[in-house]
């Protein structure tokens, strides 16, 4: 089965520079997007043969998650029953007989970690809610979780050192949830690959120098490690700030 992820930085934006044509070219089994920025009755999408699942935030124009899957789940859910994390749509979950799937669209700790308490809060609610799931039933889980874990994960991880996204704080809480059972796909197939990132900042032409971070994941429970068959970066994608990220898994 084919997971595609990508945070679209605005659904309707990009369905202006070629969205419905990257979807149908992927034909994937399921395809999970973040930081969709719709309301409800925004925007008429419908892909044949795929049913489409959505997590709306209150604030308008703001975060929002989606989910398209080939297959109907057993159950649908939004957000992770916290409510003061409920409110900014950034979780949809799918309940399928042998595993769930999650796509999550992290809060960023913003400038100066302005948000980074929060952050932190939503990092524990967070890992509790995966790992609920997990003693049910194996759990993949995507989307931009708004880390790089490693210093191999961006290009300038010396000059980036207690950044959003690059804080001892926020990585280690990246630690703590693989220690806790789940496995990074692309590093579980690449482990040394350089030069592999899912994001670049609109300035100084840093796409075009590849001057990125790898913020965009799929994490799957430690069970299912041995049924991955590929993880890829899609950078050759544009539309977005960030790149598509897919796994392939041999599940039924």
């Amino acid at each position: 089965m084919k997971f595609i992820s990508w945070n679209v930085n605005g659904l309707r934006a990009v369905m202006k520079k070629g969205f419905e044509d990257i979807f149908q070219k992927f034909n994937a089994d399921f395809f999970c997007l973040q930081e969709i920025k719709l309301q409800e009755g925004q925007l008429d999408l419908d892909f044949d043969g795929y049913h489409a699942f959505y997590s709306y935030a209150e604030k308008k124009g703001y975060s929002g998650t989606a989910i398209f899957s080939r297959r109907q789940p057993v159950s649908a859910t939004t957000g992770i029953g916290v409510e003061r994390h409920d409110r900014e749509g950034r979780v949809v979950t799918l309940e399928f007989e042998d595993f769930f799937l999650v796509t999550v669209y992290t809060p960023n700790a913003q400038s100066e970690l302005a948000r980074l308490d929060y952050r932190l809060d939503w990092e524990e609610e967070f890992h509790k809610y995966l790992k609920s799931l997990d003693s049910r039933k194996p759990v993949i889980v995507c989307g931009d979780l708004n880390v790089a874990h490693q210093e191999i994960d961006l290009a300038n991880p010396r000059t980036n050192r207690g950044n959003p996204g690059f804080s001892d704080e926020e990585r280690e809480c990246m630690t703590k949830l693989l220690a806790d059972g789940f496995v990074d796909t692309f590093r579980y197939l690449n482990p040394d690959a350089t030069g592999a990132y899912s994001w670049w900042s609109y300035r100084g032409r840093a796409r075009e120098k590849n001057v990125g971070w790898r913020i965009d994941y799929f994490l799957v429970s430690e069970r299912l490690a041995k049924s991955i068959t590929d993880a890829g970066i899609h950078a050759d994608i544009c539309g977005s700030d960030h790149c598509p990220v897919s796994v392939d898994l041999d599940i039924n």
